[in-house]
C-alpha cells in the first residue's frame, strides 16, 4: 500500500513541476516576463489558459500535500511507540566496579 501511495506521490510531484514550468511568468523582475498572448479565435484565450493552469496547479498542490500526510501517517503506524525515558535508561553506561587497590583508611 505504501508503495502505491509513494508512486502516486512521485507522479503528482512530476506533474506539479511540469504545471509550474508551463505557466507564463507574470513578473518582470528579470525582464523575461514579456507581454504577448496571441489574438485571434484560438481554442483558449490567454486568460482562460492562465485560469486553467492556476486551477491545475492548485489541485496538484493539494494532492501533493494530501499524499505527503498519508505517507507520514503510514510511516508512523509501522513503528511501535517508544518512551524517551526507556531510551535514556538503556543508553546510560553502568559504572564499572572500583579497581582493587590500596585500602583507604577511614576515621571512626
Amino acid at each position: 500500500m505504501q508503495t502505491l501511495v509513494l508512486t502516486i506521490h512521485i507522479l503528482i510531484a512530476l506533474a506539479l513541476i511540469g504545471s509550474v514550468l508551463l505557466q507564463r511568468s507574470e513578473g518582470g523582475g528579470l525582464g523575461i516576463g514579456g507581454g504577448g498572448g496571441g489574438a485571434g479565435g484560438g481554442f483558449m484565450t490567454a486568460r482562460g489558459t492562465a485560469n486553467l493552469m492556476t486551477r491545475v496547479t492548485a489541485i496538484l498542490a493539494a494532492s501533493f500535500f494530501a499524499t505527503s500526510l498519508i505517507l507520514a501517517i503510514m510511516a508512523g503506524h509501522q513503528r511501535e511507540p517508544v518512551s524517551i525515558v526507556d531510551e535514556v535508561i538503556s543508553e546510560t553506561p553502568v559504572p564499572a566496579a572500583p579497581a582493587s587497590g590500596p585500602a583507604v583508611p577511614t576515621t571512626e
